[in-house]
């Protein structure tokens, strides 16, 4: 796990100081070691910053120049099959005289004997990486198959630059930071700034399972290509639903999944360093930590250490839960307990962790418990993507019952609804439910149901199933706070071509929700302290294997990850694992009116908006207002705007 960078075409008075900065601006990613390639006569340049994980030596030092001396590389991210792909290379007599063993020679060595598709198609792993040609002169970028590690690239100062964050790019003279009001809009929307849109205009995050390739005059043109795809999640998708698996019993399809899992795990459990797992007790976390330490007692290895953040309230307290879970499996367990010193001691590096606007707010747990592990190890395995491949959200079923019932109503008469319940302010609500409300039954009574009638109401403008999936993930409706942005959402365009709801969220989901904010998340916040973070459930075998199974072996009678739990419960009880979905949250809600309102404030004040002109001031201080007396609660786009104007502060 590393960081990359650098430029092609760029005239620079000072080359390798540039490629020294923009390599510096990263040294997180990457703190054991550094190396620089260029060559003058191309106007190309690329920057490695090193964390050392397979073959801690020399061997390992990038950029890295193929045997052939043809090819210069910097890669970022894990070849997991990288002997099976020394072992092919040389059994056909292609092999080089081995100068270590890490997976940047194995890579290099596989794209010089077949190509650079053949070799990304032949991996398993994440990975982005950039590769020079020096035979061809051109430039290549590709990133992993389902964007666990990240790319952005663009035209800069006349030429193209490309890196792991976009802090790299600031680094080079002339670089232009013009916000995208767009994709501030989508920002704005959905709390992160989904692919390939960037913060900044003309620079573009490269979508998973992508290769792009350049050549001077392409640069020169200033009309750069499109990214071809060498692997694409949503024909894995179709392919598997066109040919699904036919098990006799539940327990052959539980030991198949078992079986893909296990397969996963021993590659990527593979290091020259310490290396251990997040654990939340939830199923997902849970299934990776009980078959690694499967895997570790049949290799004769120490017990996995797992690691869990708790919080002082208990709604959102899950360590207890991961705490016996560990202690069944016998797992070697450290938690922190976390309070809202610790969340406001973190929160002002927020912007420079995250390098781009980001407003998931379970950063502030995933950055403090990617802290704690590296006290202990240098890789963390994580359970994210369960969700995505076993229908795990209880928004999916949420949205599918919706969708049945307005379905059945005629679009014209929802839009003549919607117009009659948002035709009533949100105030007049409240006021009629206070009259009301002594009348109800007490287990049916609830806050004020202004802002949730008046959000229906959006809801039931929704012309189809995509419209109503985005419309009821969304944070802010940008036409009525971004300035200049447009209204429209862009992520409609991408919406899947599949039989049913169910599948087309999980695999929206998978295409931006997972690759865009969770893989972010995690990234980001292990990488800024030298963390390696893998995740096993999104090896694309499994991704292709899941995709395969039934419907209901997924969800089944209302229980999601219906095939998923039968794996985990032949290792966990049952009982310590059936709980209410909490998800990785905190009490953002009462932070913001505690210790975080004097911090929120200053981000938040009239003048300051009002100056920026990102956003109109109005709504924005209406929901701070209303927060602030706990007649509403409006921490998630309260911190869209707050984690944004942080960010535009350290610009």
């Amino acid at each position: 796990m590393c960081g990359i960078a650098g430029f092609f075409g760029i005239g620079l008075s000072d080359p390798e100081a540039v490629l020294q900065a923009m390599g510096d601006a990263i040294r997180s990613r990457g703190p054991d070691d550094s190396g620089i390639f260029r060559s003058a006569e191309d106007g190309i340049g690329l920057v490695h910053r090193r964390l050392s994980i397979v073959d801690l030596s020399p061997a390992g030092h990038q950029p890295m120049l193929s045997s052939c001396r043809r090819y210069a590389i910097v890669f970022n991210g894990e070849i997991y099959n990288h002997p099976a792909l020394r072992e092919q290379l040389e059994r056909s007599g292609q092999a080089p005289v081995w100068r270590g063993h890490s997976d940047t020679e194995t890579l290099l060595a596989a794209i010089a004997a077949w190509g650079l598709r053949k070799a990304l198609e032949s991996a398993v792993g994440m990975f982005a990486l950039a590769l020079w040609d020096r035979e061809t002169r051109e430039l290549s970028l590709a990133r992993d198959r389902l964007g666990e590690k990240p790319l952005y690239y663009g035209r800069v100062a006349g030429g193209l630059a490309f890196a792991s964050e976009l802090k790299a790019l600031r680094a080079i003279p002339g670089f232009v930071g013009d916000i995208d009001r767009q994709a501030l809009a989508l920002y704005m929307r959905h709390n992160y700034v989904p692919g390939p849109y960037s913060i900044y205009s003309r620079i573009n995050k490269l979508v998973p399972g992508s290769l792009l390739t350049f050549d001077r005059s392409q640069i020169a043109s200033g009309s750069l290509p499109e990214p071809d795809l060498f692997w694409s999640a949503a024909a894995a998708a179709r392919d598997g639903l066109a040919e699904p698996f036919t098990f006799n019993s539940a327990d052959e399809a539980a030991d198949a999944l078992e079986q893909k899992l296990r397969e996963a795990l021993r590659g990527q459990m593979v290091a020259d360093v310490p290396l251990g797992a997040f654990l939340s007790g939830g199923v997902d976390s849970s299934t990776i930590v009980a078959l690694m330490q499967a895997e570790a007692r049949a290799a004769g290895a120490p017990p996995v250490k797992t690691f869990t953040i708790g919080f002082g309230e208990d709604a959102f307290d899950e360590a207890r839960y991961a705490k016996a879970v560990a202690r069944h499996l016998g797992a070697e367990h450290s938690e922190l307990y976390v309070s809202s010193n610790d969340a406001l001691a973190i929160i002002p590096e927020l912007p420079a962790i995250y390098d781009e606007p980001f407003a998931d707010s379970s950063q502030l747990p995933t950055s403090l418990v990617s802290r704690m592990a590296r006290q202990q190890v240098t890789v963390a395995l994580s359970g994210d993507g369960g969700d995505e491949l076993f229908g795990g959200y209880g928004r999916y079923r949420m949205a599918q019952r919706l969708w049945a019932k307005l379905a059945a109503v005629p679009l014209p008469l929802r839009n003549a609804l919607a117009g009659v319940l948002r035709g009533v302010p949100v105030k007049g609500w409240d006021a009629l439910y206070a009259v009301v409300q002594p009348l109800l039954p007490a287990g049916t009574r609830s806050g004020f149901p202004g802002d949730k009638i008046h959000k229906g109401a959006g809801l039931l403008h929704s012309a189809n199933p995509a419209e109503l999936y985005l419309n009821l993930i969304s944070h802010w409706q940008p036409a009525d706070v971004v300035l200049d942005g447009d209204s429209g959402d862009a992520l409609l365009k991408s919406w899947p071509v599949l039989p049913e709801l169910l599948e087309q969220m999980m695999l929206f989901d998978s295409c931006s929700y997972l690759p865009d904010d969770i893989l972010v998340k995690v990234d980001r916040a292990a990488m800024n302290v030298g963390l390696e973070t893998r995740v096993p459930l999104l090896d694309h075998r499994l991704f292709e294997f899941a995709w395969k199974l039934p419907r209901q072996m997924k969800v089944r009678d209302g229980e999601a990850k219906w095939l998923l739990r039968r794996v985990l419960y032949r290792h966990v009880p049952r009982e310590l694992i059936e709980r209410p979905k909490m998800g990785f949250a905190v009490p953002l809600e009462e932070w913001l009116r505690g210790p975080l309102r004097d911090w929120a404030e200053a981000l938040l004040d009239r003048s300051r908006l009002s100056r920026d002109g990102y956003f109109d001031p109005e709504p924005i201080r209406r929901k701070w207002a209303e927060h602030l007396s706990g007649r509403r609660n409006w921490r998630f786009l309260l911190w869209d705007v707050l984690m944004f104007n942080a960010w535009l502060d350290q610009q």
